[in-house]
């Protein structure tokens, strides 16, 4: 598919927005193996990732087959996401998932492995109808040749079936090694209640599976040369001066469009806190600029709780470096926004809060559609919380809290002491923090 400079690759998912080109091409059907039509769409679901939607028709038989793929990077992380289903209107969740998701009914003891489906956009009562659907599909056959074992699955898809009445509540676990499964949030933009998110580090062999390998993996060399593979900067080779005051640029791809653009990295020092590496990405074709934050001395000791009191424009222009493992809340909206949402950032309470507020609106535009009215009150309603606050109208306390340490806020006084509105806590990391920071070593059974 052509694709000019001035364009992006990934265009967002719009319903007013027709301009998608879609490619197609002549494949096989693999119900009559004649040929039919496969439909490919690249585009960019807000607060989600690039996609590719693939959509397959055969004029000869009628077979039809749709599926979704993600296209953009790999997360750096897995997720399991535990969902607990108490009503019926948890079943109406909606779920992306990728095919390397792998979907287990706790009480049940129902598992549906890692790539048995395709990666798809569906809802928790379409997951429990393509289970049955995939149970029953060789049912008349094996009435006949085993009707004992077809009474055993008649009596499971019976169970199946009986959780879409929700009598009991039963739990749901979603374990995708990609990092490629989101479920729909029904207090949005509150915490949800029922469901719960996990981050792992992934195995070498679960990165080998996702095809990721080390240079040193691809060139097969021994565990000797692989030690050699950083080697140190030569003495006086590059003076930590010349360090601080180079911008480097290299060549990259729009997180946005996925477009070549050119990513600009300097060190610098943040006063009475530690050197960063500030990268700052400007895409000409889709016009998107991000600016992302790397601690530059590694994971802290302990980690640290850092309380700001908001009240009034002094404290938003206060400087703000949150790393991509800083959860932020607010107490006074009950609101909690994970480490992964923002990603690592150098920028102003109001720049939090402002993208808190953009980020919000984008995410309902993931899994609302034109008829859920109420829930998109309740977003519209807290973005003008937020921007209420931005505008100096609500007294709120914001709360960075960050396992590894690597967050800071600036204090309103010359020689960096705490001012009155600022506190800051450090505290000893937890085991979970530890396995979300991969600093123990973790087994993938911990995740089943």
């Amino acid at each position: 598919m052509a694709n000019s400079t001035e364009d992006p690759v990934f265009k967002n998912l719009s319903a007013d927005d027709i301009d998608h080109t879609v490619t197609e091409i002549e494949s096989c059907c693999m119900n009559c193996y004649k040929n039919g039509i496969t439909r490919l769409l690249l585009t960019k679901i807000p607060f989600y990732k690039e996609t590719i939607i693939a959509s397959f028709s055969c004029e000869n038989c009628g077979y039809e087959n749709n599926e979704i793929q993600p296209a953009g990077e790999i997360e750096p992380t897995g997720c399991k996401i535990t969902l607990q289903i108490k009503t019926s209107k948890d079943l109406n969740r909606r779920v992306v998932k990728s095919d390397r998701t792998n979907v287990k009914f706790v009480e049940l003891d129902f598992e549906i492995p890692a790539q048995s489906q395709k990666g798809e956009v569906t809802t928790i009562e379409g997951i429990i109808n393509r289970s049955v659907a995939g149970l029953e599909q060789d049912q008349p056959l094996r009435r006949i040749e085993h009707p004992e074992v077809a009474a055993q699955i008649d009596a499971f898809v019976e169970k199946l079936n009986s959780l879409k009445s929700v009598e009991t509540p039963f739990t749901i676990i979603f374990e995708d090694i990609s990092g490629n499964c989101r479920v729909e949030n029904l207090s949005a933009p509150n915490p949800d209640p029922g469901c719960s998110i996990a981050h792992f580090i992934r195995t070498k062999e679960q990165n080998h599976e996702l095809g990721m390998f080390t240079q040193a993996e691809l060139n097969d060399e021994t565990t000797e040369s692989k030690t050699n593979i950083l080697k140190p900067i030569a003495e006086d080779e590059w003076p930590l001066e010349e360090l601080h005051g180079e911008v480097l640029q290299f060549q990259t791809n729009c997180s946005n469009c996925h477009s070549n653009c050119e990513t600009n990295m300097k060190l610098t020092n943040i006063p009475h806190f530690k050197e960063v590496v500030i990268m700052s990405t400007n895409c000409d074709a889709c016009g998107v600029r991000t600016n992302e934050v790397k601690s530059g001395g590694g994971i802290e000791e302990k980690g640290v709780r850092i309380t700001v009191k908001i009240d009034g424009r002094e404290d938003m222009s206060r400087d703000v470096l949150k790393s991509d493992t800083c959860t932020i809340d607010i107490p006074e909206l009950e609101s909690e926004f994970g480490a992964s949402g923002l990603g690592g950032r150098f920028t102003t309470i109001e720049g939090i809060l402002s993208a808190i507020r953009d980020q919000i609106l984008e995410n309902s535009a993931v899994f609302q559609d034109s008829a859920d009215v109420e829930s998109k009150k309740k977003i519209d309603k807290f973005a003008e919380t937020l921007q209420d606050i931005m505008s100096g109208k609500r007294t709120v306390t914001i709360i960075l809290d960050d396992p590894a340490g690597n967050s800071y806020v600036q204090a309103l006084t010359d020689d960096g002491s705490l001012d009155e509105r600022l506190t800051i806590e450090k505290y000893e990391r937890t085991f979970e923090h530890n396995e979300e920071l991969g600093l123990n070593d973790i087994k993938t059974e911990n995740y089943a």
